[in-house]
């Protein structure tokens, strides 16, 4: 199987670990600042019991807690409440820690734990609500699924009515000495709400509507259009190949003929008004960019693929099942893998499953029972609208008339500091998000709409109708899935889960492969949701949500496989429905589509093998079109020629070791930044961003480069969530049109006194090359033999909170890395990068999974850390050293192999 190269093997982690004891000793014996006494023993205070007896009030029989070698729990239990009271109980022992962030985030608590520094996004997510949202999701929940909760909380519970401080994670301890804080009990809400944080991280064109409405600015229709090319339908397939909805009976019909999709008038607000709503637009995306990711980069480059190949096509005679969601990089991991057994499986209880769960909510949400398994990647359907609102007076404009706004007050208690009271507005598209923001605040000067004291009385302001701000049963979708034995099981489920969209493909072990696209999508009045629509005007409400039953499915194709990597679901030119004009281009699902043709093609069958190492495959599918129009070009300077030739009969593969790789994406950043990044609008532009930083002298030789291009590495080094161009696939279509086009104005360049600045293709080109030349230099040395594309391409895992926030000592102690990665961006293995930022990894495949539907016990699982939250623990990062070597771990789900794999047992008792 190929490997990727990585900076830190086994053995130098267990090294690691043993000096991290010695530098706790060393560094927070002293108090690292804080004046107090930190000892070995704080340090392991927080490890959990894994072995002997506990009792636990509420549980009504014996429950058994199996782990093996990593860490990773199998339980087994008499009657669901007892499996999922210790699934909760289990995960507060190695994750705590991350529940109660989660959990202070999505109610917009955060300064509750660390003080002042986090008012302003408390006051943005109270706005969005989410708690309140799940409050009332919680009320309309069937009772069996509120018992499961209850459950599960109880679990919770139950850990922390014995654990308090350092005894429940070492991050409490650091807290401690700067604020007096203890965790409140668990409660079923607490679970549902995260369903809010995930649906917020995977919720489709949000950043795209704002960028096209800021783009306004700088550019005319026709080239914002160029920049947002058209989903290349029969170059890269989309999900679903045929059908249409029947008329009828409203049933998608997953082959046959198309229908004429309804036409809804593409408009927005005019020029004017986006012009004058700027300072609000800029001043929402600033604040989604500094909104907490709990999945990834505030749906910019959020992606996942998944696929199942028949067993008519597989070496077992049986589905084959792949997934591996592409999130922000997190330590520990936002995925807990974990296995949940009724001893015997039975209407009354009737959960035998295993996959990966999020800490904090109970059920499995990736995985396998014993009868299917599904995986999931992003739809990516359109679900939120921006509205801009004419405001004044307290009052909004509506239909030709002034209605109030709708206003609750909200205190948000803040460690180390006083209250803060706000008020949040709130209109029939929404709430109002631009608020929490000092630009925002003098927008009055500005609007023509009426002028405005800082106050926020009057003006523009800016609303949020989003589908997850409405009350759903997706909690309740989870339980469903787990128990699914069949694909009308299967569907059933899928009708509950509203929110986040997700593609779901299935298999099962009669031989059943499907899809399905589930969720809460709305179908609008007019407009298409590309632009900011005008709250004034009653035609762009929102009219009706998709019918489930018209949403896409497939079953059994006759192809023999299905591949879904955020890709169009369907050819919009045969379905009736709008689901997002936002779609992923389709680079690495056409990539995964070819590579299984390529396998079955003359009689050809997919083994595990083939699955595990189609996930690890590193082709540059940008590399293919770019690399030829490089080499044409006639370059002089002898040092940038010499980078050049690294190119010639390069594969176009991104191995970890490849200095090729390394070149190219210098040179695909470098491509981004002078053809368009130099021309976007300032909003658009990372803080601080430096587009290019030559030499102090630029006609200093190259070999006389080395401390002159130190400044380089400071330039672009930012990790922007939502700057452009970020270098994703719709990026691949925007270049491939404007490569056949030499004289576009957008290859051209500002020249200089000395220079003309780029005048055509060719000339940006070489120039790219040349700066690509420079900045490596800065960063890998002058000698391109010792270059790799893994020493740019490198990967940290940061603790989500002190990890990132806290003292650097702190941040030493917690995060690991760096790992040096093959992969790139939009290439299967997507261990994406932001080109506007830097080369350093910003999502990554965040686990990996194969299921062998023939035989369970032989499929296959690896997470991206381990299975402890507990900074030095030896399952904190022990998986990371296998995932950067794209090797798996066996995954035991039979009662006989899992005892087999079995290192430490626990029994919790009533």
């Amino acid at each position: 199987m190929p490997r990727q190269r990585t900076t830190m093997p086994a053995k130098m982690t267990s090294r690691r670990a043993r000096l991290i004891v010695i530098a706790v000793v060393l560094l927070l014996v002293g108090g690292v600042g804080f004046g107090t006494f930190w000892s070995v023993s704080t340090v392991r205070d927080s490890f959990p019991q894994t072995t002997g007896s506990l009792q636990i009030d509420k549980l009504r029989d014996p429950v058994t807690v199996k782990r093996d070698g990593s860490g990773i729990p199998q339980i087994y239990a008499d009657n669901p409440e007892d499996l999922f009271l210790a699934q909760g109980f289990v995960q507060a022992q190695d994750r705590f820690w991350e529940m109660d962030v989660r959990r202070h985030t999505t109610s917009g608590r955060l300064s509750e734990m660390f003080g002042e520094g986090q008012v302003k996004t408390d006051a943005f997510l109270r706005t969005l609500g989410w708690r309140e949202v799940a409050e009332k999701e919680y009320k309309q929940l069937p009772a069996q699924t509120k018992k499961y909760l209850q459950a599960y909380s109880d679990g919770v519970n139950a850990y922390l009515d014995d654990h308090e401080g350092s005894a429940a994670s070492v991050e409490y301890a650091a807290l401690d000495l700067q604020y007096d804080y203890s965790p409140e009990p668990w409660d079923p809400v607490d679970s549902v709400a995260w369903l809010k944080a995930m649906a917020w991280d995977l919720r489709g064109n949000m950043s795209d509507e704002i960028d096209r409405a800021l783009m306004t600015s700088r550019f005319d229709k026709e080239e914002i259009e160029e920049l947002y090319p058209s989903y290349p339908t029969k170059r890269n397939k989309p999900i679903v190949e045929g059908g249409s909805v029947d008329p009828a009976s409203k049933e998608y019909r997953p082959e046959g003929g198309g229908t004429t999709p309804g036409s809804a008038a593409s408009s927005a607000p005019g020029t004017d008004v986006m012009r004058d709503a700027r300072t609000q637009l800029g001043s929402v995306a600033k604040r989604l960019d500094q909104v907490p990711g709990m999945l990834g980069p505030n749906g910019s480059g959020i992606g996942s693929n998944s696929w199942v190949v028949s067993g008519k096509y597989t070496t077992t005679g049986e589905p084959l099942l792949a997934n591996d969601p592409h999130l922000k990089p997190q330590l520990p991991s936002v995925w807990y893998q974990m296995g949940l057994h009724c001893r015997n499986v039975s209407e009354g209880c009737p959960f035998d499953v295993s996959g990966f769960t999020f800490s904090g909510m109970p059920g499995v949400v990736i995985g396998h029972n014993q009868d299917i398994s599904w995986g999931m990647t992003n739809l990516g359907a359109d679900v939120t609208d921006l509205y801009l609102q004419k405001v004044k007076d307290g009052k909004y404009l509506y239909g030709g008339k002034q209605v109030p706004l709708t206003t609750r007050r909200e205190v948000i208690k803040v460690a180390g500091g006083k209250d803060r009271k706000i008020t949040v507005r709130g209109t029939n598209n929404g709430p109002i998000i631009s608020d929490w923001d000092d630009e925002a605040a003098d927008v009055g000067e500005q609007a023509p709409v009426d002028h405005s004291a800082p106050d926020r009385a009057e003006g523009y302001a800016v609303s949020l109708r989003w589908t997850a701000l409405t009350p759903s049963k997706t909690m309740n979708a989870v339980f469903k899935l787990n128990a699914a034995s069949d694909f009308q099981e299967f569907r059933a489920a899928a009708r509950d889960f509203a929110v986040p969209s997700q593609n779901l493909i299935y298999a099962d072990t009669e031989g059943n492969i499907g899809y399905q696209a589930p969720g809460r999508i709305p179908v609008r009045g007019k407009g298409d949701g590309r632009y900011p629509a005008p709250g004034w005007d009653p035609e762009y409400r929102w009219q009706d949500y998709v019918p489930q039953s018209a949403l896409p499915w497939e079953y059994n194709p006759d192809r023999g496989y299905i591949v879904t990597a955020n890709q169009a679901v369907v050819d919009q030119q045969k379905y009736p429905y709008l689901l997002t004009h936002d779609w992923g281009y389709g680079a690495r699902s056409q990539r995964i589509n070819d590579m299984i043709r390529q396998k079955i093609a003359h009689g050809g069958k997919v083994s595990m093998q083939d699955m595990q190492e189609m996930q690890l495959d590193n082709s540059s599918e940008i590399a293919k079109l770019l690399t030829p129009y490089l080499l044409e070009i006639d370059i002089e300077d002898e040092y940038v020629r010499e980078a050049q030739e690294l190119l010639r009969g390069w594969d176009h593969t991104q191995d970890a070791d490849s200095a090729a790789a390394a070149y190219f994406n210098g040179v695909w950043r470098n491509v981004l930044k002078l053809a368009f990044g130099n021309k976007f609008p300032k909003e658009l532009r990372p803080e601080g961003e430096c587009l290019r930083v030559p030499p102090a002298d630029e006609s200093a030789p190259l070999d006389e480069l080395d401390g002159q291009t130190k400044r380089v590495r400071e330039c672009g080094q930012q990790d922007p969530e939502n700057a452009q161009p970020d270098g994703g696939d719709r990026w691949f279509e925007v270049v491939r049109e404007l490569l056949k086009e030499p004289e576009s104005d957008w290859w051209k360049t500002r020249g200089s006194r000395r220079d003309a600045g780029d005048q055509n293709r060719d000339d940006l080109l070489e120039h790219a090359m040349k700066d690509a030349r420079w900045e490596l230099t800065a960063e890998l040395g002058k000698d391109i033999d010792t270059w790799t594309w893994g020493r740019l391409h490198r990967l940290m895992l940061r603790n989500q909170t002190l990890g990132t926030e806290g003292p650097g000592a702190i941040q030493w102690l917690l995060n690991r890395g760096p790992w040096e990665l093959g992969g790139g961006e939009a290439a299967v293995n997507a261990t994406g990068w932001n080109a506007a930022g830097g080369y350093d990894v910003s999502w990554v495949p965040s686990m990996r999974m194969v299921v062998n539907l023939a035989n369970l016990d032989d499929s296959s699982w690896i997470n991206l850390t381990g299975a402890s939250g507990h900074a030095y623990h030896p399952n904190y990062v022990d998986q990371t050293d296998m995932w950067a070597e794209g090797e798996q771990l066996t995954w035991a789900f039979s009662e006989k192999a899992v005892e087999k794999s079995t290192d430490d047992k626990m029994a919790l008792t009533p």
